[in-house]
């Protein structure tokens, strides 16, 4: 069939998205496929559309207006698409496609009755389903009826669901276009859908297959609960029957009704297992051919099965590629991180080449395979523990996966030269940084230790800019490599594992003693309050500093209020006052400025080159708190802690033995005062040594743009280092291609959510925290800064959009460093990523700040201004009325 508008299923493939949309693309691919039946048809061709727009120019004028519709604006999106649809409509099919169209009709029977379904080319791609955003029209009978139906398939791309849909995936309007499926129509015993992974677990290895009587539609609109059967291994190994009261069915003139069925047949299975199970055969050889698990529509006709539709399943978790098909257990290193958003391939490719530990790409996260330390005993316990103390849910999830008792291996314990147990980096911690048995070895309580570990991190930093200075090209990349081996030398070094670990080892032991003496919840929380050196509190109580130089300024206020831009520091020395607080902010961005939200990832912009992100928080430390107010909170903490360890330490003299457990207590405080500011300076050296490499980087892109070998410097952030190496080394240009694919993988990562765990069968599994300690309906989280506070809930995802007044409770995904600055200024604090070691959990408990963390999908269960009480002692979050 050689007809320009209209293409037979057989003659096309999934190469032809474009001709005739995803699912002509994919009904023509799978008719290819050996043993796999497809209803006979055609397809009305993108051009075909393409016609009928070019004869309704006004469909133009209502696109510009669509596209500069807000996207909250839903009443105008609603007019305007209406419109559009009405225009489409209301166009006369002209009469050579029209004849077409009857020709084909009349080739594969023109009385029968026919599927008269939407195929647009933004449809049932591997990042975007678009499932049920356009019309499907079923039992269509007669030429006339067909041709009026194709005209509200081609309308139908203009749904304000399909339109809404679009502008969430980023996809302009413009470019996609419709094609129509026009297929024989099957009249099935039963009908439903295929899942060839589990669409709730991700478990690839699990198929999981709906079933009802008559058309699937009775299904798909939620007429009818559906029979659920689960296959694995060539077998059922779970079922649940419905009661079916009612089926779709069609109508012999046109159309379709629904039925109630027969009492005796309500719960009657649709299928048999056996049908169930050759079922899964069929949907895995077309998973096979695909190369990826589908979603797929499914007839059962005289014991055969129709296929009708198969598209990918878009909201699964990638799992990391591993070639060796053994069973692998991964653990996120985000979660880790308090860094869930994707990264871009010169982000997590970066930390790969710096990273202490092997780690495994997967969504634009990095994970972790802890498999061979679940493997051995004494390991498994050491690993569990480790993670369990940094996040409750990993270890929970983990040990779902343990209790299962045939996923992971059993394997002998490694030698002491073994892979360390740690996992992914708990905050600013090498991973890794634990020796086997899970403890590392003592040092002494001096802080001379801690100065020679920062200057020896200042050394190396020092020596990376010099040495960096000259090089370009090849050069800069073998240069690159060695910097690599150097940053992961001081990271491993035995001295900075040591400190760290003795500062969280002795909060460890301060809250389990303590608890057992003396009856304290989480002593540690208020015994580390302004401990010395932390360069993370030190930095949100800076930008106080900043603030308060400021404040006076009233011009200079005015003008940081009306800041939209990055430029802004050159205009500001303008206004009167403003060379000062140019001065104030500048020297901040000197000390801090390669910090910034999400900074594991090195294509973030650093504030230095985003300072505006920083002005809405200086603008909120200048309307919320009083001059002097770092000072002020850094030794009211102090006090509280001094306080606190007097407390403490009289108590305990009072009990039997007191003395002795007064005098190791004593010895523990000061060994947690020692070093617990100290475990936030690794991370403050791997981002002052990332800032370096950008800035080598950015201007070796800018240096590619100008020689042709890339169209913008940020596409180098879509090649990971290895390939943005290959193409300065072979002085060819990027894959356009390729980068192309990278941006819209990378836009679709974002729908993705991380799971703490992931399994090599593609099970995500977040855990739970098994408690029945907390009252009913409320949030559980780790308690991670004692405390209760009842406040206004602030939900801010972004901290650059931040608007916060005194006394408000802060409620976000996650918090890394960066977001310090704005802890001075709340009350609370309660996210959905962290543990007892996190960043913001350090940094609430030096601020005194009540926080539970891990709490599940805090920022969608509490609405931002409703007032909630912070039990940062207990770990729950109550919703008020």
């Amino acid at each position: 069939m050689n007809e320009q508008y209209v293409r037979d299923l057989h003659e096309v493939d999934e190469t032809q998205v474009a001709l005739v949309g995803g699912k002509g693309a994919h009904l023509g691919a799978l008719s290819r496929i050996e043993g796999v039946r497809v209803p006979g048809g055609f397809c009305v061709t993108t051009e075909a559309f393409r016609r009928i727009i070019a004869q309704a120019p006004s469909v133009g004028d209502l696109l510009d207006r669509l596209s500069h519709a807000k996207a909250d604006d839903r009443e105008a999106i609603r007019t305007i698409s209406a419109q559009i649809r009405r225009t489409i409509e209301e166009t006369a099919v002209p009469d050579d496609l029209a004849a077409a169209i009857t020709r084909a009709l009349a080739r594969s029977g023109e009385r029968a009755a026919y599927a008269v379904r939407s195929s647009a080319t933004a449809e049932d791609l591997p990042t975007a389903s678009f499932a049920g955003q356009q019309d499907t029209y079923l039992n269509v009978v007669g030429p006339e009826s067909i041709l009026r139906h194709i005209s509200r398939c081609w309308a139908s791309l203009f749904t304000e669901r399909a339109v809404t849909y679009r502008r969430r995936s980023g996809i302009d309007h413009r470019t996609v276009r419709m094609a129509v499926v026009v297929q024989r129509m099957v009249f099935p015993d039963a009908s439903g859908i295929l899942f060839t992974a589990d669409p709730l677990t991700g478990d690839r290895k699990s198929a999981t297959v709906d079933a009802g009587f008559g058309l699937g539609e009775a299904l798909v609109s939620g007429l009818v609960n559906p029979d659920v059967f689960t296959v694995r291994d060539g077998r059922v190994v779970a079922r649940m029957i419905a009661a079916k009261q009612h089926a779709l069915t069609a109508l012999p003139a046109g159309g379709t009704q629904e039925v109630e069925i027969d009492a005796q047949q309500q719960e009657q299975p649709a299928l048999t297992d056996a049908q169930a199970v050759r079922l899964v055969e069929l949907g895995r050889r077309i998973e096979a051919h695909f190369g990826h698990p589908q979603d797929i529509e499914w007839c059962l006709v005289d014991d055969g099965f129709r296929i009708v539709q198969s598209r990918p399943i878009t909201t699964l978790f990638p799992v990391p590629e591993r070639a060796d098909g053994e069973n692998h257990v991964y653990v996120s290193v985000g979660h880790g991180q308090m860094m869930t958003d994707p990264m871009k391939p010169l982000g997590y490719s970066m930390w790969q080449l710096t990273a202490m530990v092997a780690m495994h790409e997967a969504g634009g996260r990095l994970f972790v395979d802890v498999t061979p330390r679940l493997a051995a005993p004494a390991s498994r316990a050491a690993l569990l523990d480790a993670l369990g103390k940094g996040d409750p849910l990993v270890r929970d999830a983990l040990q779902t996966v343990l209790d299962r008792g045939d996923f992971v291996p059993s394997l002998p314990d490694p030698g002491p030269g073994g892979p360390p147990a740690g996992g992914p980096p708990p905050g600013g911690a090498p991973a890794g940084g634990v020796r086997p048995g899970g403890v590392a070895d003592p040092i002494a309580t001096d802080p001379a230790v801690v100065a020679e570990l920062i200057e020896r991190s200042r050394v190396s930093l020092a020596a990376l800019e010099r040495d960096i200075r000259t090089k370009s090209g090849p050069a800069l990349f073998d240069f690159l490599l060695e910097a690599f081996e150097e940053h992961k030398r001081v990271l491993s070094d035995p001295l900075n594992i040591q400190a760290i670990m003795a500062g969280m080892e002795a909060t460890w032991w301060l809250n389990d003693k303590l608890g057992e003496w003396l009856g304290e919840k989480n002593p540690a929380d208020t015994l580390t309050l302004s401990a010395p050196g932390n360069v993370t509190s030190e930095m949100g109580l800076a930008l106080l500093d900043v603030a308060d130089v400021i404040r006076p300024l009233p011009e200079v206020v005015a003008f940081l209020r009306g800041v939209r831009d990055d430029g802004f520091l050159d205009e500001l020395a303008k206004v009167a006052g403003g060379p000062e607080a140019r001065d104030a902010i500048e020297a901040y961005l000197d000390r801090y400025g390669m910090r910034c939200v999400g900074e594991i990832d090195i294509t973030r912009p650093r504030w230095r080159e985003h300072p505006s992100a920083l002005v809405p928080v200086i603008l909120d430390h200048v309307r919320n708190l009083e001059p002097g107010a770092a000072g002020r909170r850094f030794e009211l903490g102090r006090q509280k802690a001094r306080q606190k360890e007097q407390d403490v330490l009289s108590r305990l003299r009072a009990l039997p033995d007191g003395d002795r457990k007064a005098d190791e207590t004593k010895r523990m405080i000061d060994r947690v005062r020692t070093f617990i500011g100290y475990r936030e300076y690794p991370k403050y050296g791997i981002i002052s040594r990332y800032s370096v490499y950008k800035q080598a980087l950015t201007a070796e892109a800018e240096r590619l743009v100008r020689a042709g070998a890339l169209a913008e410097r940020e596409d180098a952030f879509y090649l990971t280092f290895q390939e943005l190496h290959d193409v300065v080394r072979s002085n060819r240009p990027a894959d356009a291609r390729l980068v192309r694919q990278r941006k819209e993988a990378f836009r679709a990562h974002h729908a993705l959510t991380p799971p703490r765990v992931l399994t090599s069968d593609g099970e995500a599994l977040t855990g739970a925290y098994r408690r029945d300690d907390v009252p009913a309906g409320a949030l559980v989280g780790v308690p991670v800064s004692a405390g209760t506070v009842e406040g206004r809930a602030r939900v801010v995802l972004d901290m650059a959009e931040a608007d916060l007044e005194a006394g408000d409770i802060l409620v976000t995904a996650f918090t890394d460093p960066s977001w310090s600055p704005l802890f001075l200024g709340i009350a609370g604090l309660v996210t959905e990523v962290g543990g007892l070691m996190t960043h913001g959990a350090v940094i609430a408990r030096e601020y005194g700040l009540p926080a539970v963390v891990g709490v599940e999908r805090a920022t969608r269960l509490i609405r931002d201004g409703q007032r909630i009480r912070v039990h940062g002692t207990d770990g729950y979050v109550e919703i008020l009325p």
